[in-house]
């Protein structure tokens, strides 16, 4: 399945292609180093799921990312703008201290707290990539501002904990990069599954 990555000795960060790969896509994706440093490993694993997410939107109709397979209602459009929250939520909001971004700013949780599911299903398939491209951008350069930063106390970068906490406390910067690995590979073989069942599509 194309949830899992196939390593090669490469520890640059991905570059953007302007042709299709061998495989048609003109998301570019590259597999995670063999050996890195821990911030390298996390963040390559993190980049190569974000865009295996992307692969499998890649080239659908409205129709398609809205449409599940029963008997789960997870469609690939709640799928794409669900990241896109949770992007926000861990960078921008509780790693960095900020308000929420637009849309997130203005949704009324309480009364659906799957909105952002729920509210995908009336987007279209260009508003769905922009959303997830600009958080996934707003992410990246508040982590590499944070990595910038020297640590408090002499703590490692990874040690280095939210501005605000979640539910428990405040959180490490290396808690919330493992989560993402977690969140992202979790996703992604909801998404190999979704996309095979809507035109037979593997190995993306």
């Amino acid at each position: 399945m194309s949830s899992q990555p196939t390593t090669q000795p490469s520890t640059q960060p991905s570059t953007q292609p302007t042709v299709p790969d061998a495989g048609g896509s003109v998301v570019p994706r590259t597999d995670p180093p063999l050996a890195a440093d821990e911030v390298t490993m996390l963040r390559s694993f993190i980049t190569f799921y974000r865009a295996t997410i992307r692969r499998q939107c890649e080239g659908l109709t409205a129709e398609q990312l809205r449409t599940p397979l029963p008997p789960s209602t997870m469609t690939l459009a709640g799928m794409l703008k669900h990241l896109a929250y949770v992007e926000d939520v861990w960078f921008n909001v509780r790693l960095a201290g900020n308000e929420p971004a637009p849309p997130w700013d203005t949704v009324d949780w309480a009364a659906d707290a799957d909105w952002d599911w729920h509210s995908a299903l009336e987007d279209t398939p260009e508003q769905l990539t922009a959303v997830f491209d600009d958080a996934v951008a707003a992410s990246d350069r508040i982590l590499d501002e944070v990595l910038g930063e020297t640590p408090p106390d002499g703590a490692g970068v990874l040690d280095r904990t939210t501005v605000r906490p979640g539910r428990s406390g405040y959180i490490s910067l290396r808690w919330i990069l493992v989560h993402m690995v977690e969140e992202y590979s979790r996703h992604a073989g909801h998404a190999d599954l979704l996309r095979e069942a809507l035109d037979g599509a593997t190995d993306l």
